[in-house]
């Protein structure tokens, strides 16, 4: 497989199949495309359309996406070995990270509709301003977890692990859900 370091690459529909790192790949358009096998480490994508890509056994090492839509992408097919992420100003919907371990991951402005994190460890994990409206929580470790700022989550308390999760008082409605209580 061939490696590209230090690349900065702009507008493009399709990638060579190689191991990335230090790219950095702008206004890319890889909707559907097929990424499974492929290596990125600590890239960055800007304003990149990578919706339904197939990632099975992609390698996604220390990613920053900015801006980017990754509408239905199966992040547990990824390979999971040092995975990590930044997700910034991102759309997420109809994602799923099922029965990932993705601790520390950093989600801000982010729009997260129908996106299923069951069973997914996300410890020390920060959600800044996210839109949560649809999406699963089920056997879900959200240890340290900051929701503070966050809208549209529901969230079942006694099906998920919240040791030490941050709600604030207007949003903390949502781990009220399941109780099906009125509260005027």
């Amino acid at each position: 497989m061939n490696r590209i370091y230090d690349q900065t690459i702009k507008s493009v529909s399709q990638l060579e199949k190689a191991e990335y790192e230090n790219c950095h790949f702008i206004q890319c358009s890889l909707s559907d495309e097929n990424l499974s096998n492929f290596i990125f480490s600590e890239c960055t994508f800007e304003e990149c359309d990578l919706s339904n890509a197939k990632i099975q056994n992609t390698s996604f090492k220390d990613i920053q996406l900015i801006q980017c839509k990754l509408f239905g992408l199966k992040f547990e097919e990824a390979n999971p070995f040092l995975l990590a992420f930044k997700f910034e100003v991102c759309s997420l919907n109809f994602s799923s990270f099922y029965k990932l371990k993705v601790k520390s991951t950093i989600f801000s402005d982010c729009t997260l509709h129908e996106v299923d994190f069951s069973g997914t460890d996300l410890s020390d994990s920060a959600f800044d301003n996210c839109d949560f409206r649809g999406s699963t929580f089920d056997g879900t470790i959200l240890k340290n977890v900051n929701f503070s700022t966050s809208f549209n989550f529901s969230i079942d308390p006694s099906r998920n692990q919240l040791t030490k999760a941050k709600f604030s008082k207007e949003n903390c409605i949502g781990l009220l859900d399941y109780l099906k209580i009125e509260i005027k």
